[in-house]
């Protein structure tokens, strides 16, 4: 979500009865990222919100750990990048693997060469899933591929939804784990069984798993054994790994060979792409071995949240999924966006601890959530600092008391 349309509104006055002229929202997002920056303490920063000092010295001093510096560089594919390709093809058990710039193109590459193999150009999917909320529509108006909605609840498909769809589709997608219904998966067992039914209508399974890496631990099962349901798999660098950006399409060779011409095709040929490269193998290496622990103190700090809010006299609080899939999840709190933003800023701006790093975003009528994440610096945070975190936040809200 865009932390400057989450956080729009006016400024709280410093004193009361004291007004103060609204903010834009470019200003409103400058003073945020400042006061993220001054803090001393925070339960995530992103990796965007660095300085491009900060970034290039992480990149400078861990690249070494993943390849020789002393090597040439990439060009037009082939060297790093393939040294990429080949570690994720392992990683999820494919037989190959295609790099690519951003996962936009990544997944419209994949799904535009399963159509010209089903000769079926229509992709069933979930209408929260990425390409229908973030991408413009770029299935339909780049590629000619023509989105149906399986369901509309906030979760994955059934098997029974796959299998009585009132019309053929070529592909099935599946977005795992589902971000914006929450960051929520199905049961193995239910992954299984939306696998079979899709099959069973000769259709092909492709797998959005920007965040899949995370997700080992809510199936108990190793990568390539989840990877290997689907028939390709598409994942990010920089949504867990901390990379710079880039994304990967992983499958049959045949169709990864196809998904590099149709690269070119895209625009997707870059002469260099080293810096993106390297992060990514960084990532793969230090993050990804990284992340069951993530996921471990998620539900640690998603139950302190919970406790906190409730013991801070706050009517309602929602913590979804209640014990979370992954590293990541929502909170939902009885308040209009601005509202809990302008308390997370003063918080900030005052005790130097940094609590939501994500904006807020309307839910309904006074109601508005926000996505946590726990990675690095959250495990540093006992279950009593953040409950310290939201009595400071909420001594921040109008009237807010936590007496």
């Amino acid at each position: 979500m865009s932390d400057t349309a989450a956080e729009s509104g006016t400024e709280p006055a410093e004193r009361a009865g004291e007004e103060t002229a609204p903010l834009s929202p470019e200003e409103r997002f400058e003073r945020r990222a400042a006061a993220w920056k001054a803090a001393e303490r925070v339960l995530w920063r992103p990796s965007h919100q660095q300085t491009l000092r900060e970034r290039l010295t992480w990149l400078s001093e861990a690249a070494e750990s993943v390849c020789d510096l002393d090597g040439r560089v990439d060009m037009y594919g082939d060297g790093l990048v393939e040294t990429l390709e080949e570690r994720v093809a392992e990683l999820l058990g494919m037989e190959a693997a295609a790099f690519f710039p951003t996962g936009t193109m990544a997944q419209q590459v994949a799904l535009r060469c399963w159509a010209g193999r089903t000769g079926d150009a229509t992709v069933a999917l979930h209408p929260l899933n990425h390409p229908e909320v973030h991408e413009r529509h770029a299935f339909s108006q780049v590629s000619g591929l023509r989105p149906v909605h399986v369901t509309d609840a906030p979760r994955l498909p059934t098997a029974e939804e796959v299998r009585d769809f009132p019309e053929p589709f070529g592909a099935l997608l599946l977005e795992l784990p589902l971000r914006d219904a929450g960051f929520v998966l199905p049961s193995w067992e239910e992954l299984t069984e939306v696998v079979e039914a899709a099959r069973e209508r000769d259709a092909v399974v492709h797998f959005d798993g920007a965040r899949l890496w995370e997700c080992t631990p809510h199936f108990d099962r190793p990568l390539e054994e989840i990877a290997g349901l689907a028939d390709s798999v598409y994942v990010s660098f920089y949504k867990s790994l901390g990379g710079f950006g880039g994304a990967a399409v992983a499958g049959p060779r045949t169709l990864v060979d196809e998904a590099k011409t149709w690269r070119h095709r895209y625009g997707g040929m870059i002469i260099q792409q080293f810096p993106t490269v390297l992060s990514a193998l960084i990532g793969l290496e230090r993050e990804l071995p990284r992340l069951p622990e993530y996921v471990a103190h998620a539900r640690v700090v998603a139950g302190a949240l919970r406790e906190g809010f409730k013991e801070a006299g706050v009517p309602w609080v929602r913590v979804h999924p209640e014990e979370p899939h992954t590293h990541q999840f929502q909170i939902w709190l009885p308040y209009e966006p601005d509202v809990l933003g302008d308390a997370g800023l003063r918080q900030t701006e005052e005790t130097k601890t940094g609590l939501f790093a994500q904006g807020w975003a309307r839910g309904g009528p006074g109601l508005a959530y926000t996505e946590i994440t726990v990675a690095g610096s959250g495990l540093e945070w006992t279950a009593d600092d953040v409950k310290a975190a939201v009595r400071a936040f909420v001594e921040r809200l109008p009237g807010g008391t936590t007496e």
